[in-house]
């Protein structure tokens, strides 16, 4: 791969970089091509645990090649609207993974480069980062999964101002807002350090509290608790927790462990 590098540690860490530092790591299609095919190798990968997305260079993704991305501006919107689809699922398949996924952003997060960032579960970003919503300011509507991806964060009143007013938000202010989880002046290493942590959790342990904190977005509290209770069951059997009871096995003077 030209424009993407995927690496991988022994932990479980992959780390998927936009490298195209040329170019502010703007996106192409070849480069979502590249990108698409990377989220699939980490899907597919059975050993990966945590997924760290970050940019080369400057900026974390300066927004797409517009004259790439929409070729003849004059096609039927029908034609346009089909190409658009594969563009948007070239890294939205990250918010299919079933593994933790952090975006490090610094620099300039543009357009396209926003929505790579919140398609992750969680997103680190420096102070002085830029996150530019700026598609209203062209006059071209929001797309990639833009409203979704702010409104899930922002909720709906929020976003739409966000996307109305075309605003550029730092780091600092994206923050506040609940756009970025955690500030941090190297966003990169914070991320990395992050990642050892989740990696460090039982994979399928791993992959059920993910999926609980996604079916709670959506579904009510009685469906969330059957699948939470499933799920607290399954980890009762599991070598850590075993562990954990044996380290702090009461004695008749002492109480029973309590949880952390």
């Amino acid at each position: 791969m030209a424009d993407i590098r995927l690496t991988s540690d022994d932990g479980g860490i992959r780390h998927l970089t936009l490298d195209a530092p040329q170019r502010r790591n703007a996106l192409d299609t070849t480069m979502l091509a590249e990108m698409a095919a990377a989220v699939r190798e980490v899907r597919d990968d059975r050993d990966a645990r945590v997924l760290v997305v970050s940019g080369n260079g400057r900026s974390f993704c300066a927004g797409a090649d517009l004259s790439s991305l929409f070729g003849d501006p004059t096609r039927a919107p029908a034609a346009i609207r089909d190409d658009l689809k594969q563009v948007y699922a070239s890294f939205l398949g990250i918010t299919d993974l079933t593994i933790p996924s952090i975006a490090a952003v610094h620099g300039q997060a543009v357009g396209a480069g926003v929505n790579i960032a919140l398609a992750c579960d969680v997103v680190v970003a420096a102070p002085d980062a830029s996150f530019a919503v700026t598609f209203a300011e062209i006059g071209l509507h929001p797309g990639g999964g833009c409203s979704w991806l702010l409104t899930r964060r922002l909720g709906p009143g929020k976003a739409l101002d966000v996307i109305l007013s075309a605003d550029r938000l730092s780091g600092t202010e994206a923050a506040r807002l609940g756009l970025v989880t955690r500030l941090s002046d190297d966003p990169v290493g914070t991320a990395q350090e992050m990642a050892k942590v989740y990696a460090g959790r039982e994979l399928g342990m791993l992959r059920n509290m993910k999926r609980a904190v996604t079916m709670s977005t959506e579904a009510s509290l009685a469906t969330v608790l059957e699948f939470e209770s499933w799920a607290q069951a399954s980890s009762v059997n599991g070598e850590r927790f075993h562990d954990f009871l044996a380290r702090f096995a009461p004695t008749p003077s002492s109480p029973a462990p309590s949880a952390p």
